[in-house]
């Protein structure tokens, strides 16, 4: 019988850190990784010798970057691992770094991502089995040709769908460490550069660098490197799935966020009702209605509605992707998904300044990588 994070001793961030999301630069990856890694033992104030194993995920640096990055701090021997699971490679490397802490083999562990932008195949066009569909469709044609079925289906319009765009943009131009920094009306979305169907370019997320971590504590690190108990936040659940075959093959996007995020509620015994902040995975502004329909947030073909009536705004029912989202914030690939984490960390400090959702407890982070696979965490503060 599987175990989960429950059935473990409790887990906690207890330090975060970025280096911003920003377009290509002549800026090396060892200067990104060392920023956002820095910045998080600065923020757990401890040294780096106390961290045991380091989590390193990435999806378009060449291998083992960790260990040349990660020397500069200090050659302490500890474990290096560098996790690849696409778009959510840094939601896979906290999961695992959770599971470590939980599991009693580190009390103090590293997850951190970084990327800088480079062509890479993907494994699925290169399995010998051709597919007659490769050149046709891209993912912005699929997520296209999605936006489309969901306005049918939701009885939406083009423009309501762009106002995902809207509101993370908006978002963005509050938060430091986001790539567009710019809040932008709906004529300026919808009147932007044309990418596929109704999709524009501030539709879409942009793809660049930077980097992200956190660090996980037990309760014995905590206590032993004199922590601040307060300003811990601890991890209620983390679930990881990959797609099966489903009915509807044109959804499994938002049918494997609705299984991975029903198993993370059951697994932390709260409901989407309990959640204060989601940061969830938008490259395409169709994927943040189909999320938070899929986890819950609101009934199926609701979520326009809701949108509209400010329920999904910061200071709203939920704040969803109160940093900008991939749209704004950015997704460099690796770090996206501690980056997530990151920004749910200070929201339930209650440090988010302008972003600041109003009396946030609890928060879910959610990725999808390549439709593979998905991963949700849920997090809450103490007391």
């Amino acid at each position: 019988m599987s175990r989960t994070l429950k059935d473990m001793r409790p887990v906690h961030v207890i330090g975060i850190g970025w280096h911003r999301y920003q377009f290509a630069s002549e800026t090396p990856y060892v200067e990104l990784g060392l920023t956002a890694v820095r910045a998080a033992l600065a923020d757990a104030g401890i040294p780096w010798p106390a961290v045991q194993t380091a989590y390193v995920a990435k999806a378009l640096l060449p291998m083992a970057p960790g260990r040349a990055m990660l020397r500069h701090l200090g050659a302490t021997g500890l474990e290096i691992l560098h996790v690849e699971d696409a778009s959510a490679s840094g939601s896979a490397a906290f999961r695992h770094a959770c599971l470590e802490v939980a599991s009693g083999a580190s009390d103090v562990v590293l997850a951190m991502g970084v990327d800088k932008p480079a062509r890479v195949a993907l494994a699925e066009r290169s399995t010998g089995i051709p597919s007659l569909a490769d050149d046709a469709i891209a993912p912005f044609t699929h997520f296209a040709m999605l936006a489309d079925q969901y306005a049918h289906r939701a009885g939406a319009t083009v423009e309501d769908i762009a106002l995902v765009a809207v509101k993370n943009h908006r978002n963005g131009s509050l938060n430091p460490n986001a790539q567009h920094q710019k809040a932008r009306t709906l004529a300026e979305i919808m009147g932007g550069k044309a990418i596929s169907g109704a999709f524009t370019s501030l539709q879409c997320t942009p793809v660049g660098e930077g980097a992200a971590a956190v660090i996980l504590a037990s309760d014995d690190g905590i206590r032993a490197l004199g922590v601040d108990p307060a300003r811990a936040i601890q991890v209620v659940a983390s679930v990881g799935r990959s797609q099966r075959v489903y009915e509807d093959a044109t959804r499994f996007d938002a049918l494997l966020t609705s299984e991975t995020a029903g198993l993370a509620f059951a697994q932390s015994g709260l409901t989407a009702a309990d959640l204060d902040v989601v940061e969830l995975h938008d490259a395409f502004t169709v994927e943040e209605l189909e999320y938070v329909e899929a986890m819950s947030l609101c009934a199926e073909g609701d979520a326009v509605r809701q949108l509209k009536a400010g329920a999904f705004d910061i200071g709203g029912r939920c704040a969803v992707n109160p940093s900008g989202g991939l749209i704004a914030m950015g997704h460099p690939i690796g770090p996206t998904g501690i980056g997530q984490i990151g920004e749910i960390v200070l929201q339930l400090r209650g440090e988010a300044g302008a972003r600041q959702q109003p009396g946030a407890r609890t928060g879910l982070a959610h990725m999808v990588g390549i439709g593979a696979v998905c991963y949700v965490h849920i997090l809450q503060r103490p007391g």
